[in-house]
């Protein structure tokens, strides 16, 4: 003989939350509370209906119950998971602008000096890829010498000036 399905005093609220759900996850997860109440589904019948397995559909459930109840908090969306060093946009400009010039006295930016820079201002760690993303971000290229026509002739790479170091610049 089978369980009963539990999750009858969360019924109400995932209804509401069906109506409302803003994200794919937050419908599949109020579904997975409604459709075995509702219309009496099995879990292998919601499972199907929700295009999961049985044993998603049950985690789905009990962690909606947990949430409603308050043993658990709500997971956060990976965008938030992010480390985009914990600042907005304008402060991030506004670091790097800082940052930047303090270190930007021959017209080559150097990454790995910055990143202690950077950390001294945040107040935490921050990895290299971080940065490199913070610079992509508002609008710092790196630019390379094309090395395909850069080895075909030494004198013209002299003319075009690419025997320098990879540069980050400022695109407009």
């Amino acid at each position: 003989m089978a369980r009963k399905v539990g999750g009858i005093d969360q019924l109400e609220m995932a209804r509401q939350r069906v109506r409302t759900a803003k994200s794919a996850d937050e419908l599949r997860a109020a579904l997975a509370v409604v459709l075995p109440l509702d219309p009496g589904l099995s879990l292998a019948q919601t499972a199907k209906a929700l295009g999961r397995s049985a044993s998603v559909v049950c985690r789905l459930r009990t962690r909606y119950c947990k949430e409603a109840q308050g043993q658990e908090s709500a997971r956060r969306p990976k965008r938030q998971l992010r480390n985009r060093a914990s600042a907005t946009l304008e402060e991030e400009a506004r670091i790097l602008d800082e940052v930047i010039e303090e270190a930007n006295t021959e017209g080559i930016l150097a990454v790995p000096p910055l990143q202690e820079k950077i950390q001294a201002r945040l107040g935490k760690p921050v990895s290299l890829a971080t940065i490199y993303r913070m610079l992509a971000r508002h609008g710092w290229r790196k630019n390379m010498p094309d090395e395909r026509r850069s080895r075909a002739d030494a004198i013209a790479r002299e003319d075009r000036g690419e025997n320098s170091r990879n540069v980050w610049r400022k695109s407009s």
